[in-house]
């Protein structure tokens, strides 16, 4: 399925060229309006819990409009943690899971990018850091191509799918049901949709 794998430091470009890159490099922006870093998680072994982020900020740069030689850096303050219930979302910022008065940021830096058959879609690779333990993932990436909105700014558009185990994290806290299994499922799934938008 793979067909190629392109890293940060090998663009396809002269990175000996410093000129050539700094006049053809791209810088865009989220737009927070439209966008959204989501995820669930089982409950009660079988429904979902669904979450965003509300407090995020990222630098993302291409060069040209080239999104395979993308460089991603989010960071997230996992205090914005919204589930739409306050007693959950308290919990989440406790020391049983996000410990937000020890660990003020979520991090992902982007690695490599991997070429799939999919069209339009292709995996990155990035370094993931909660609680200050890092670990590398691989995240979908789904574009809807760039175009021109109706005020003339250029935007790119993009769904973000992947799937992590909170406990790689220390993320390990849970409770045993009665009738066997346990409240909160393991694996995260992370859903964002993005749209960025080019700096003029």
């Amino acid at each position: 399925m793979v067909r190629s794998i392109i890293t940060q430091n090998n663009l396809s470009i002269n990175q000996n060229n410093m000129e050539t890159i700094t006049e053809t490099l791209t810088k865009w922006v989220i737009d927070p309006i439209h966008s959204q870093i989501g995820f669930k998680v089982k409950h009660l072994m079988f429904t979902n819990v669904r979450g965003k982020f509300d407090d995020y900020k990222a630098s993302i740069s291409t060069i040209g409009n080239d999104f395979t030689t993308v460089r991603i850096e989010v960071r997230i303050n996992p205090a914005s943690v919204n589930t739409n219930d306050f007693q959950r979302d308290e919990h989440l910022r406790s020391a049983d899971f996000f410990d937000i008065e020890s660990w003020k940021d979520i991090t992902f830096t982007s690695t490599s990018y991997e070429r799939t058959k999919k069209n339009e879609s292709y995996g990155l690779f990035g370094d993931l850091t909660i609680k200050g333990i890092t670990k590398l993932i691989r995240l979908e990436m789904e574009s809807g191509g760039i175009l021109k909105d109706p005020w003339g700014k250029e935007k790119a558009i993009f769904n973000i799918l992947g799937r992590i185990n909170r406990k790689d994290w220390g993320l390990n806290w849970n409770a045993a049901l009665e009738a066997g299994g346990v409240l909160v499922g393991e694996d995260v799934w992370i859903n964002c949709e993005i749209q960025l938008t080019r700096e003029s």
